[in-house]
């Protein structure tokens, strides 16, 4: 029922700066304005995914010149399997071990932090466009205009991101690091790795204050993501966090990890989902702004995750994790406080943006969008509804210390 694509482990999505994502204080050996991905508080989304739009993505025109050669073609795709992430650059002896390990057919290093962009934090990945856009799903992988537009300097959105910030495509957004610079969004579209929302080259990642190299995306055959995770645990060095991108079904295939996959435990009590329905009724009025996660005001799963607190369950912190945190149950089997999942996002018909709460009797309490206030609207089963799941405390606290 669920197409959780590729999530960028909950450690990107968790720490996401914008829709459904918790912020941290930086660490202290972390420079002033960047905060690396690793240090992830509670957790956003999240899944990463396809980014097609009539087939295309929606993309300003960008084309190499003298100063930026060409991005190089893409001639295969691999599925990104497990993240690593450490607050400074990976020693080339865990890069080179890494590569040479059972299971592992390729594996990229990277830039991952969260920096602000326009005035907010959330997760950035610095690139090399010929070498990573191979990582990304197919739609978003075949973009020569995104990944020149990102070899030329400028910034690639998640459409999300485009969409409720309202951001210029073609136009300039502010990026912060160390220090600030005007970049061009070169393109909008779900960028193929769950939570994160934003692109730009490695060249440009540093010169912002990013750590070089300071992650790793790494890609598994069919069958090896668990091995592969364990392995690259084990070799890690301290205070890495290690992630993975996919769940391995038990068949041996690598998907997202669909909801119902998880710890064996009952629901949530009546008790519980009472007082979590109370909460969420009490913030009836109060406004939608991406990212935030009250007590005023709320993004979708910020509301969820706020609601589900005061019962004291611990919810993961963005939609698609949310998805995850319980069995899927059928619309005719609905009860109050079982979460409605949507597909809202036209760049990633796969993606799970949007969560609702069901109140009963055919209703649901949302928060919906910027300009709007969270409301009690009926629920919604049309072409973007992707299911529903009845939450189970016990999967939810291990997706959301997966993504944490």
């Amino acid at each position: 029922m669920f197409a959780v694509a590729g999530t960028l482990a909950g450690t990107l999505a968790a720490m996401s700066g914008h829709p459904d994502h918790a912020l941290s204080a930086a660490p202290a050996h972390a420079a002033a304005g960047t905060r690396p991905l690793f240090d992830l508080p509670s957790a956003q989304p999240s899944a990463g995914n396809l980014p097609v739009l009539s087939g295309a993505l929606l993309t300003a025109d960008s084309r190499s010149d003298a100063s930026h050669p060409a991005v190089a073609p893409l001639r295969h795709t691999r599925q990104a399997a497990v993240l690593v992430v450490a607050p400074s650059t990976l020693p080339k002896s865990f890069v080179s071990a890494v590569s040479r390990m059972s299971g592992v057919t390729s594996a990229e290093q990277i830039e991952a932090v969260r920096m602000k962009v326009n005035g907010a934090y959330t997760p950035v990945l610095g690139v090399d466009p010929s070498a990573f856009r191979s990582y990304a799903a197919h739609p978003t992988a075949a973009s020569d205009a995104l990944w020149q537009g990102v070899a030329n300097g400028g910034v690639a959105v998640s459409y999300t991101m485009g969409k409720m910030d309202k951001l210029p495509l073609g136009g300039t957004v502010s990026l912060g690091g160390q220090k600030t610079e005007k970049l061009r969004v070169s393109a909008f579209g779900t960028l193929g790795v769950g939570g994160v929302n934003a692109v730009v080259s490695d060249t440009t990642a540093r010169s912002l204050g990013a750590p070089s190299g300071n992650a790793l995306v790494i890609s598994a055959g069919k069958g090896d993501v668990n091995s592969v995770l364990s392995a690259v645990k084990k070799a890690a060095p301290r205070r890495a966090s290690v992630e993975p991108l996919v769940t391995e079904t038990e068949s041996g295939s690598a998907t997202s990890g669909a909801a119902g996959s998880g710890v064996a435990a009952g629901p949530a009590s009546s008790a519980a989902i009472n007082v979590m329905l109370k909460s969420a009724m009490s913030r009836l009025g109060m406004p939608y702004v991406w990212g935030a996660e009250g007590p005023t005001q709320f993004d979708c799963s910020g509301l969820v995750q706020w609601s589900f607190a005061r019962a004291g369950i611990t919810m993961p912190r963005v939609a698609a994790d949310q998805a995850r945190t319980g069995p899927a149950v059928p619309v005719s089997q609905l009860s109050p406080g079982d979460l409605l999942f949507y597909h809202t996002d036209p760049t990633a018909p796969g993606y799970i943006s949007h969560v609702a709460i069901y109140i009963g009797r055919g209703w649901m309490i949302q928060a919906p969008e910027p300009g709007k206030n969270v409301e009690v609207v009926p629920a919604a089963f049309g072409s973007e509804f992707a299911g529903a799941v009845r939450v189970n405390p016990a999967q939810a606290a291990s997706v959301a210390s997966g993504v944490a």
